[in-house]
């Protein structure tokens, strides 16, 4: 496998955020325990804030993974941001393998180059946010050296 990242393009960055908008409104549904109303007035809540007028903000960086026919396989979006010491980190907004080509260790490669793309950046702390119920991606970062450092639990009554 040799995937590689290419910087998404001006013309892609609107499919692109309907699509991760959509995306993240039923990842907190299914993995968040929100409700569909819920999950509908956080993501409107939270969008706007990610990509305000519908752009990319600074220290942001979005990609399609490619494989090495150029086929697009998926996306990554990762921001230099402040960890919460107030040091520079690189935070994965969203890695996504399309399901007709997972299973193949792209997301593992993906992950590998957003590291080396980070540290080219001068980044040296890799964080990122898996909702509770996402078994399988807290199982690929936990296998990638990821340790979780805080656990956010709630009950409903």
């Amino acid at each position: 496998m040799a995937l590689r990242l290419r910087p998404l393009r001006d013309d892609e960055l609107p499919d692109y955020i309907e699509h991760a908008r959509a995306r993240y409104t039923s990842d907190l549904e299914a993995h968040a325990g929100l409700s569909s109303e819920d999950a509908q007035r956080k993501t409107e809540v939270d969008w706007p804030r990610l990509f305000p007028d519908g752009a990319l903000p600074p220290d942001n960086f979005l990609y399609a993974l490619e494989d090495e026919n150029g086929v697009r396989v998926g996306d990554l979006w990762w921001a230099k941001r402040p960890n919460d010491a107030g040091d520079p980190s690189g935070f994965v907004y969203n890695v996504e393998v399309w399901p007709e080509f997972q299973g193949r260790g792209f997301g593992k490669e993906a992950m590998a180059l957003f590291e080396q793309d980070a540290c080219t950046h001068g980044i040296t702390q890799f964080n990122l946010t898996v909702m509770g119920g996402n078994d399988v991606a807290r199982g690929l970062y936990r296998a990638l050296g990821y340790s979780e450092r805080a656990v956010f639990m709630s009950k409903d009554a």
